[in-house]
């Protein structure tokens, strides 16, 4: 049996400090393009599937991460021995996006892209993004960025940039039913995990290990545990302010999905709250 309240409960603590992480559409690493929701349930079984399609300028690429979360998750990505919670499918094809920038701006001589093995025509017409609602920012004068360029494709060719669902079920059992899927929602973001307090012997061997190098300038260990403890209590009160007013279990969206999820029945899902996840709604993905 599916419980609503067991649902909210993993999705509050999908940030594990670690490699987990709840749908960060405000990730500072990624300029958020599109976003899709894909709710999926079994017998006793539950999974979300959120995409995010963003462009990453450090890896120099529009990517497509599929959060996953669930009580029957599978074939989980691992970073250093630990599971992580996404993957990212790679929907371009490498040397097609190489072959249409230059340094994080669209090559003026690239007239296509290949995705999920359809060419896709690009735009250099300032007024077919003005007309998308995109404005250009212009880092040179005349350029267009390539998550500008991501962002009137998706609103060309959608289809095209979706995971498809042998990506989407690489981590959730196949017998699981696809029960809705949602291309906008209201959302939050939320990175609260669970709390870190440092043990007094933890203090004190990194207390060593820093007096060790010289990297506490005569700080003695009694003021180096004042000021660990002091942040830790700053950190509480904002995680507490956060855990509060943004966890999913406090607003209706997922409210609505965990009773979806419980019953099978999508009519659970109505909305009162105006979707916020279109990209112009979070400006400061990408901001790092």
């Amino acid at each position: 049996m599916i419980l609503e309240q067991k649902i909210l409960n993993s999705l509050d603590h999908a940030n594990d400090g670690y490699y987990c992480n709840f749908i960060p559409l405000n990730h500072p690493y990624s300029y958020l393009i599109d976003t899709r929701l894909n709710v999926f349930r079994g017998d006793g079984q539950w999974a979300i599937a959120a995409e995010i399609l963003g462009y990453n300028p450090r890896g120099s690429r529009i990517e497509l991460n599929i959060f996953y979360y669930g009580n029957c998750l599978i074939n989980l990505e691992r970073y250093n021995n630990r599971d992580t919670n996404y993957y990212d499918a790679a929907p371009i094809d490498e040397d097609s996006f190489s072959a249409a920038t230059t340094d994080g701006l669209l090559n003026p001589e690239a007239t296509t892209l290949l995705v999920h093995g359809a060419k896709l025509a690009l735009s250099h017409n300032k007024d077919d993004y003005e007309r998308a609602g995109i404005g250009l920012v212009e880092y040179e004068p005349g350029s267009i960025s390539m998550e500008e360029v991501g962002r009137l494709l998706i609103t060309q060719n959608q289809a095209a940039f979706r995971a498809t669902d042998a990506e989407l079920y690489k981590s959730i059992p196949e017998h699981l039913r696809k029960l809705l899927v949602l291309d906008h929602w209201y959302h939050k973001d939320f990175t609260v995990g669970p709390p870190k307090i440092m043990s007094d012997e933890d203090i004190f061997r990194a207390y060593e290990l820093n007096r060790g190098i010289g990297g506490l300038h005569g700080m003695s260990v009694e003021a180096l545990t004042a000021t660990i403890r002091a942040q830790e209590r700053r950190m509480g009160k904002f995680e507490r302010e956060q855990w509060n007013t943004d966890r999913p279990s406090s607003y209706e969206t997922w409210q609505q999905l965990a009773k979806v999820l419980q019953t099978g029945d999508t009519s659970h899902y109505k909305p009162t709250l105006a979707p916020n996840t279109h990209w112009s709604n979070w400006p400061e993905s990408g901001s790092l």
